[in-house]
């Protein structure tokens, strides 16, 4: 993954990282993708995201996705 692709900028989309600094959040490429869309059909509708950006968010996501443990948090 290049590190490049996936940004974190406070004046875009309230801070939630984004593709390469473009409106486009990852929570949402990963919506669309767990939707059914295909890599193909998102780019079909986004051209000017590319497939690298595609792969980044789903690299990005599982990085993420690894834990070490996960707690139980006993909130008051």
């Amino acid at each position: 993954m290049s590190k490049n692709r996936i940004t974190i900028n406070p004046d875009i989309c309230h801070g939630k990282p984004t593709v390469r600094g473009l409106r486009y959040p990852v929570e949402v490429i990963l919506q669309l993708l767990s939707s059914g869309m295909s890599i193909n059909d998102i780019l079909e509708d986004y051209e000017d995201l590319e497939k690298e950006d595609i792969l980044a968010v789903l690299s990005y996501a599982s990085k993420l996705a690894e834990v070490k443990a996960i707690h139980k948090l006993d909130v008051a």
